[in-house]
């Protein structure tokens, strides 16, 4: 940007100027007063974004006398009170699902949902999923598969089959015939990775 051009040469610019005074002043709102009401107070509950306009010793005064809320009830206050806490809006209990019971809204009731296939029941079907089959890793799969077993087996499952197939090919069990010391290590390898991840 160059400032040396011609065309900021010809810019021009107003100075400031001190704001007129207004001629439209409000009058103060206390009985017979006829000073300028500069000063806004809100003028209570019910009314809320309405004011009234003093002038200095008359809103001091009004503010040191002001009660919001006046003429409620103990029992009305600490509602409100309690209510304010939350911005006087609905809430629930923290961890709770909405179509659950302990939802507070008025009017919110879940037996009115229709859902004739169960997919709303206790997260869907997805959830049912989730349930019915057990997520391993892939090293813990392929350790059950050296096993013979699927991914459903559990450790007492484990167990067992470990137990029946090293006493099936151990050398000692097969009149010292070495052929199957291969597939031996293998399962003892498989079933020592189950117990370090612990699922045996």
């Amino acid at each position: 940007m160059n400032l040396n051009s011609r065309l900021f040469d010809r810019i021009r610019v107003k100075p400031d100027r001190k704001p007129a005074p207004r001629t439209d002043q409000v009058r103060c709102d206390h009985p017979g007063c006829q000073a300028i009401g500069e000063f806004r107070a809100p003028q209570g509950r019910l009314r809320e974004g309405q004011y009234f306009n003093f002038c200095l010793d008359h809103v001091r005064e009004y503010n040191a006398s002001y009660n919001y809320f006046n003429g409620m009830s103990a029992e009305d206050v600490a509602v409100y009170q309690r209510d304010d806490a939350i911005g006087h809006r609905p809430t629930w209990a923290m961890g709770v699902n909405r179509s659950s019971k302990s939802f507070r809204e008025d009017g919110d009731d879940p037996q009115q949902a229709q859902d004739p296939l169960g997919v709303l029941r206790n997260g869907g079907a997805r959830a049912r999923r989730a349930e019915s089959r057990p997520r391993h890793g892939v090293a813990v799969l392929k350790a059950l598969d050296q096993l013979g077993l699927d991914e459903m087996a559990d450790a007492a499952a484990v167990k067992t089959r470990y137990k029946d197939l090293v006493k099936r090919l151990h050398p000692d069990a097969n009149g010292g015939d070495r052929s199957s010391e291969d597939r031996l290590r293998e399962i003892i390898r498989a079933y020592n990775y189950l117990r370090s991840v612990k699922f045996v």
